[in-house]
């Protein structure tokens, strides 16, 4: 499959960095401000090179001298939406997006605005092309969430809950450890580069519920009969309660008990919440540093574990490629 991939952060990088190894070819790839598209003038489209497209990045800034408009336009099969998340109207992502899909192309999404902030209105934009669209990367970075309560069937998912946040999971986790308070552990955290400078987006619960807008509509869509009576949800339709304000003594008291914290996440067709929830210390859901996890109750096959790295690079890349090899 020939790739136009649409954001250069980490994730977009590692795509342009894996997708041969996967047997496809990018043939454009664009950050906010510039783009190099593969020149077809021979009637052949060879691709850009990769490791060029990667080095240009990291010592100029940039990753080529053409206009993020001609990655758009460039003759690809599938587009690749790896800018960085927005709330809202989910722009630019949700109108990259449409713009694959209204040329008949096929769309694979790391970024999740888009499906967590207009998933009705993706789904329409669908429904009107040839095109189709896949988000594994959105939830859960490596780990199949996605695809598992798929290929399970939404309708036969009652709920799916897990931990979600690397960079909660880790200041919980050394907090309950060591015994240091939160304030102490967040500045570890971002010296380590777990955390952002500016960690509200983690700490707050915020990224964690996004995810699990995302698995409702999921859950939601895929067991309505008609797309027009599923509910929609969007960030503004879930309980968030975030990190900052579990004290070191609550999880000591807990530890006692044989119990510990972690931010825990749940979806159903219904309902969005996310908050600090006690587990068994030595439970599924005691995952421990920046681990994910994600727990799949179902009506028939019980409740499913998967669990493993929620972010990163080539993790989030794994997800988006593998999306990609469902498309062909």
């Amino acid at each position: 499959m020939r790739l136009a991939v649409i954001g250069a952060g980490a994730v977009g990088r590692s795509v342009v960095d894996l997708a041969a190894e996967y047997g496809h070819e990018v043939v454009a790839v664009a950050d906010s401000s510039t783009a190099v598209v593969a020149d077809g003038s021979d009637g052949r489209n060879d691709g850009v090179d990769p490791e060029a497209v990667v080095t240009r990045k990291a010592e100029a800034g940039i990753v080529g001298d053409d206009d993020p408009a001609d990655a758009l336009a460039a003759d690809y099969d599938v587009l690749v939406e790896a800018t960085p998340t927005t709330l809202d109207d989910a722009e630019p992502g949700f109108s990259h997006v449409t713009t694959a899909l209204e040329r008949d192309r096929h769309a694979v999404l790391a970024n999740k605005g888009p499906v967590a902030e207009r998933f009705g209105d993706l789904q329409a934009a669908v429904a009107d092309s040839a095109g189709e669209i896949r988000f594994e990367a959105t939830v859960g970075g490596a780990i199949p969430a996605v695809s598992t309560v798929e290929d399970i069937e939404p309708g036969h998912v009652t709920a799916v809950r897990g931990v979600l946040n690397g960079t909660a999971n880790f200041i919980l986790t050394r907090m309950a450890a060591e015994g240091l308070g939160y304030d102490h552990v967040l500045a570890e955290a971002q010296d380590l580069g777990v955390a952002e400078a500016d960690p509200s987006f983690d700490v707050d619960g915020t990224d964690a519920a996004l995810k699990c807008v995302i698995l409702a509509n999921v859950l939601s869509f895929g067991a309505a009969d008609d797309p027009a009576d599923a509910r929609e949800f969007t960030l503004d339709d879930a309980s968030v309660e975030g990190i900052r304000d579990v004290p070191g003594s609550a999880l000591r008291l807990a530890a006692e008990d044989g119990r510990t914290v972690r931010l825990i996440g749940e979806a159903t067709g219904e309902t969005v919440r996310v908050a600090p929830r006690l587990v068994p210390e030595n439970g599924t859901l005691a995952v421990s540093g920046t681990q994910n996890i994600v727990q799949i109750e179902t009506t028939h096959a019980g409740r499913l574990n998967i669990s493993g790295r929620g972010a990163g690079g080539p993790e989030t890349a794994s997800a988006v490629l593998g999306d990609v090899g469902r498309l062909e």
